[in-house]
Formats: C-alpha cells, sequence, structure tokens
C-alpha cells in the first residue's frame, strides 16, 4: 500500500478544517510564527468551497483518506520490525512534516511541546531556572556546564555559578548528558519545581536545590554600548519578537545620552521573526511614505504594501552587520535600507528567505506554519533562494549554490542607482569573511573553559584571575603551564605559542563571562572582530551615501 502525496496533503486539509474556528479567533497578526516568520493567519482557506475536499482526486472523499491511514499505520504496527513502538502521534507529526516539507522548506508542523516553545519564543520569554548552560567533554566524557545565570531565576538564587557541573534533575542522572538534553529536563511550564543536583565548581561538592521555574526574559537586543567615541553599536541579534521595537528605541535613547553620532546594527545570527517589529526598526531610518516592503501573496488578505511611518526619523550614519545566519525579518530591515541608500551592508551574504508564513493553531495544542506569501524590496527584488532542486539540509547549510525562486538574479537599482540582485539573499555592500576557527583552535576551547573555571576558583598556584585579565601575556603563561600539566588535553606548547593572538582574546573573554556574564563577555569578542572593525570604518562611506539620497525626492 502506497500514500500518494496527495492523500497526504488531504490529511493536512482534514486536520486544518478541524482547527479553523480556533484559528479565525484571532486577529491576523496578534501571534508570529517560528524564527522564519513573519505573521500570524486568521484563517486557513484551500482554493473551493469545501476545504476538506479540496487537494482529494476526483472522486475520493475524506473517510476513504483516513482509511488509508488507519490502514497504513496498523500495517506498520503489525509487520515493521519496530511497529510495536510506533503512536498515532508519532506517525501523524510525521506524516504532516513529510507533507509540508514537500511543498516548501518553511512550512512545518509543530507537537504540542514544540508549540509551546514556539509561543514562548514569540513572547521574548521562557519557562525554567535562567541558567545559561553548554556541553564540555573531559577524559571522553560529556558533561553540561553553568556558564552564567540571569537576574532573579532560580539559578541565580541557589548561587549557580560559571563551571558548576548538572549532575542530577528529579532523579534522572544527566552527569554524561549533553546541554540540548539537559535543557529539556530544565524547562518546564511556570511556577513548577523541580530538584537539582551540580557539583560545585568552587568546591567539588555535590549540592541540591529545590528551584521553581519562571518566566526568563529572553531581550531581543542583548546589548547597547558606545564601542568606539561617538559610536553606537546594537546587538540584534536574538531575533525579532514583540518587544523588539521598543527594547530598539530604548537602546537608541540610551546612546544618544552617550554622545553617539554614528550606528553600527548587528544583524548576524538573526533569524528573523516579526514582520511589524522589523517595519518598525526600517522604518525608524525612513522618510515617511517610503516603501519598506511589498508583500504578494495567492489571497488579496496576503497583499500588502508597508510603508515608513516614523515618529522620529533618524538621521545618523549607519552599517548593518550581517552574515548568513540573518534571515527573513532581519533581510527586510537590510533589504530596505540598501536599496534607499539609507546603510551600508557589512559582512556575508544573508541566508535568503523571501517567504511568508502564516500560523494556524490545530486542536490539541498543536499548530503549522503554510507559507502564504514572498516579499519584495523596495527595489521589487525577491531575494528568496531556490530550494526546489536541494534538500532542506544543504538549503539552509548553503551546500549548494541556488537561482531566484522566479528568475536567476534579478537585477534592480537602488535609491542612487547603484546595482543590487535578488535570488539569493542580499550581498553586502562590504563583503567582508570572517576567518572559521582552525582545528588547533577548536581544540583550545575545551582546555580554556576548564582553565578557566580552575583559575577562578583558586586552583592554579601563583596565578590568579584578576591579574590575567589585565595582562594578556600573564593569562597565556598560565594557560601554558596548566596545558602542559594536563596532557590529556592534547595541546603543545607549540600550539600555545602559534595562537598567542586567539588565545589572549579567548581567554580574557572567558574569564569576563565567569566574572560578569554573557552580554560582558561577547563585548570582548567584538574587539577582535574583522567584521566589526569593517563597519566602523565604513561609516564615512555610509554618512556620504545617506546624504546623497535624502536629495532624492
Amino acid at each position: 500500500m502506497k500514500l500518494r502525496l496527495n492523500t497526504v496533503l488531504a490529511l493536512v486539509a482534514l486536520l486544518a478544517s478541524v482547527g479553523q474556528v480556533a484559528a479565525q479567533a484571532r486577529s491576523p497578526f496578534d501571534k508570529p510564527a517560528e524564527p522564519f516568520a513573519i505573521k500570524r493567519g486568521s484563517s486557513f482557506e484551500i482554493s473551493g468551497s469545501d476545504p476538506a475536499n479540496a487537494l482529494l482526486p476526483t472522486g475520493e472523499r475524506p473517510s476513504r483518506i483516513a482509511a488509508e491511514f488507519f490502514e497504513a499505520e496498523e500495517l506498520i504496527r503489525k509487520q515493521h520490525i519496530d511497529g510495536k513502538k510506533l503512536t498515532y502521534k508519532a506517525m501523524t507529526s510525521s506524516i504532516l512534516d513529510g507533507a509540508l516539507k514537500a511543498l516548501d522548506p518553511h512550512s512545518d508542523f509543530y507537537d504540542a511541546d514544540e508549540w509551546r516553545e514556539f509561543l514562548e519564543e514569540e513572547e521574548s520569554t521562557y519557562a525554567g531556572i535562567g541558567a545559561t548552560i553548554a556541553t564540555y567533554t573531559r577524559n571522553g566524557v560529556d558533561s553540561t556546564y553553568v556558564l552564567g545565570t540571569f537576574t532573579g531565576s532560580a539559578a541565580a538564587g541557589a548561587k549557580f555559578k560559571y563551571g558548576d557541573r548538572f549532575i542530577n534533575i528529579n532523579g534522572t542522572d544527566v552527569s554524561e548528558m549533553e546541554s540540548d538534553d539537559v535543557r529539556e529536563f530544565l524547562r518546564g511550564a511556570a511556577g513548577t519545581t523541580l530538584k537539582v543536583t551540580v557539583e560545585r565548581a568552587a568546591t567539588g561538592k555535590l549540592e541540591s536545590y529545590l528551584l521553581r521555574r519562571g518566566m526568563i526574559p529572553q531581550p531581543s537586543v542583548p546589548d547597547a554600548y558606545i564601542l568606539r567615541p561617538t559610536v553606537g553599536y546594537i546587538a540584534m541579534t536574538e531575533g525579532f519578537t514583540l518587544t523588539t521595537s521598543r527594547e530598539f528605541d530604548d537602546a537608541v535613547r540610551k546612546l544618544n545620552q552617550q554622545g553617539m553620532k554614528s550606528l553600527v546594527i548587528d544583524l548576524r545570527g538573526n533569524g528573523g521573526g516579526i514582520v511589524d517589529q522589523s517595519i518598525k526598526v526600517a522604518e525608524r531610518f525612513l522618510p515617511r511614505g517610503t516603501t519598506v516592503l511589498t508583500q504578494k501573496g495567492r489571497s488579496r488578505i496576503d497583499n500588502r504594501v508597508w510603508r515608513a511611518n516614523p515618529l522620529i526619523q533618524l538621521t545618523l550614519p549607519v552599517v548593518l552587520l550581517v552574515d548568513e545566519d540573518t534571515a527573513s525579518a532581519s533581510e527586510i530591515v537590510a533589504g530596505a535600507l540598501q536599496d534607499r541608500d539609507r546603510a551600508l551592508i557589512v559582512g556575508t551574504r544573508t541566508f535568503g528567505k523571501g517567504l511568508v508564513q502564516s500560523v494556524f493553531d490545530l486542536p490539541g495544542g498543536t499548530g503549522v506554519t503554510l507559507t502564504s506569501a514572498r516579499y519584495l524590496t523596495p527595489s521589487g527584488r525577491s531575494i528568496q533562494r531556490d530550494y526546489s532542486a536541494v534538500g532542506n539540509y544543504d538549503y539552509y547549510k548553503h551546500s549548494t549554490q541556488a537561482a531566484a525562486i522566479d528568475r536567476p538574479f534579478v537585477e534592480t537599482r537602488t535609491l542612487t542607482n547603484r546595482k543590487v540582485f535578488g535570488g539569493d539573499g542580499i550581498l553586502p555592500d562590504e563583503v567582508v569573511e570572517r576567518p572559521a576557527l582552525t582545528d588547533v583552535q577548536l581544540r583550545l576551547l575545551e582546555p580554556m573553559f576548564f582553565f578557566t573555571k580552575d583559575l577562578v576558583n583558586g586552583r592554579i598556584a601563583g596565578f590568579d584571575a584578576e591579574a590575567a585579565l589585565v595582562d594578556s601575556r600573564y593569562a597565556s603563561a598560565a594557560f601554558g603551564k596548566y596545558v602542559a600539566t594536563n596532557v590529556g588535553f592534547g595541546i603543545s606548547r607549540a600550539d600555545v605559542e602559534h595562537e598567542a593572538a586567539f588565545l589572549a582574546n579567548r581567554l580574557k573573554y572567558e574569564i569576563v563571562l565567569s566574572q560578569n556574564g554573557v552580554t560582558l563577555a561577547e563585548r570582548v569578542l567584538l574587539e577582535d572582530d574583522i567584521q566589526a572593525a569593517k563597519a566602523v570604518s565604513s561609516l564615512p562611506r555610509a554618512a556620504e551615501l545617506a546624504h546623497v539620497s535624502s536629495k532624492i525626492k
């Protein structure tokens, strides 16, 4: 027996028609979708008056489709070697995932747990204990360690520190689990409790705590500060959520008070989010009435032109930092400012995701995202990469060079008549590759963590963390001695000497991370960031470009 694609799609239609009333009860834009999503749909409509039958072959009815599905499930249960392990929930999820992925890479089905997690991310919060965690390996054993905590969280209340190791959660041994698995144990409904046992980095003793999960804020603008004299820097690396534009305005206000005259906005790693928020950020730099985005879909409700309507227009020079993980809503900002010659773009080619998802609630707390439209930048280009000839893995990993969805690399012009192209993301005005870590540098990361853990807890004789933070040569000398006496790391003296510059920056990062948390530690990495340095040096050109474009009506 064979389940045809149209049969599977009909099952999607059946489930959607069941959930139609719930979906219609919501405003079209009250919730965002997954990290690449733009807006929430108000209904699920398939051409024709009968959604449940619209995709069915002639003569077939929903009852027949359901019968085929259950027949297939029963056959698998009885005949497959692991058929007894099959659940209706797992099979339904797999069928829906497969059907949607046959359409495009960004249409997805989410089970109840995944759906809840998405909704938490959209609100810029999640329920947990409030600890930043990571996996490190020593003597062949993977373990999960604390890197830092959030102010006011349960983890902060328990005084969890950098280097504390998770041992047990609610009776389950997690001492050799990776961070992704440990995270699943730590997260849960707000207000619920869990018993956590950690091995303290300072003493090596096991300590247990009864912690209550709470809502942990996840700001979409994690940092903003004066990077160079009069040059502001805003990190917008965590997606566009319901609070992004407000966070951005607060950051600008703070930097203006500190004497900002020009601005670098970091969109690297920003996977997208809510279109309204990306529009609000982009329009801060554009004249009233300027087209920010054109959206085209299969139905009238999905067609829309978004125009700038800023309360206050920012006129300072701006450079955007982008990379291959800059996607969707963040590409809207980059495309709008590049097409209007309002900002210079620095970094590497962006992801190339120009599809709009509508999001629908389904019964049982599940949900589905369906691609409903395509967006175009102000000059009329689609930046969506072709996905028709590549698998999902190659698509997301950029393993295959792709053409535009409509026509290959369509040329358009910016406001000052510069050439820009569609069909493969946004090409920066200044292409600057960020060097990948070498094999030796990758091997140095774990010993640096364990070195720092021992250093800040006074277990390296003759050296202290405060002096290492001030003097990079002192820190490198201490590290060299550490790895020489811990041969299990496989780091030679030649490795330490050859990577002196890398070690100076990364050791400082680890020590700041251990003492001051992730946000301040990220500033250390930016000190040695060639893309950020190019962004700063490009600000005069950005100012000139913005001045010329401002004269064009």
